[in-house]
C-alpha cells in the first residue's frame, strides 16, 4: 500500500496546523487536494466574493505547486457555494480565466449553507505529471 504524503504551500501551514488537516496528500500518481478557500494571508474571508474566488483559485495553485502539479494536472473539482443561483455569474468569469480552453476537468457543484466564513470553495483531483526516467 502507498503511503499517504503530506504537502503543505509555502507560508501557510499555521493554518492547517490550526484545522488539523493537510493542504494534499499524494498518494501514487494521484494528489487529492483539500476544500481551499478565498482566504487572506491571515486566514480571514475576501469580502468581495468574485475575489474571494479568484483567492481560492490562488490558493488552490499554490498547493497544486507544492504537490508538483498545475491546474492543467486536474481531472475532478468540486466547488460548493452557499448561494449558487446568485453567485454562477462571478464563478463563471474567474472559471473562464483560470479553464479558457477544452478539454475541462470534471465539475460539481454543491450548493451548501455554511462554509466557515466563506461563500466558495473548492478541492480537486490532480494527476501527478509523469517524470522523465532517470
Amino acid at each position: 500500500m502507498t503511503k499517504r504524503e503530506a504537502i503543505f504551500p509555502a507560508g501557510r501551514q499555521a493554518l492547517y496546523e490550526i484545522h488539523k488537516y493537510s493542504a494534499a496528500i499524494r498518494s501514487g500518481d494521484l494528489l487529492f487536494v483539500s476544500g481551499q478557500v478565498g482566504s487572506r494571508e491571515d486566514g480571514s474571508p475576501e469580502p468581495v466574493f468574485e475575489r474571494q474566488v479568484q483567492l481560492a483559485f490562488d490558493n488552490l495553485a499554490a498547493v497544486l505547486k507544492a504537490g508538483g502539479c498545475t491546474l492543467d494536472d486536474i481531472v475532478d473539482i468540486t466547488t460548493f457555494h452557499t448561494d449558487p443561483a446568485t453567485q454562477w455569474d462571478a464563478i463563471t468569469a474567474v472559471r473562464t480565466k483560470v479553464f479558457g480552453e477544452q478539454p475541462y476537468p470534471n465539475w460539481t457543484a454543491v450548493g451548501v449553507n455554511w462554509l466557515a466564513g466563506f461563500d466558495f470553495e473548492i478541492k480537486v483531483i490532480a494527476r501527478l505529471p509523469e517524470r522523465p526516467a532517470q
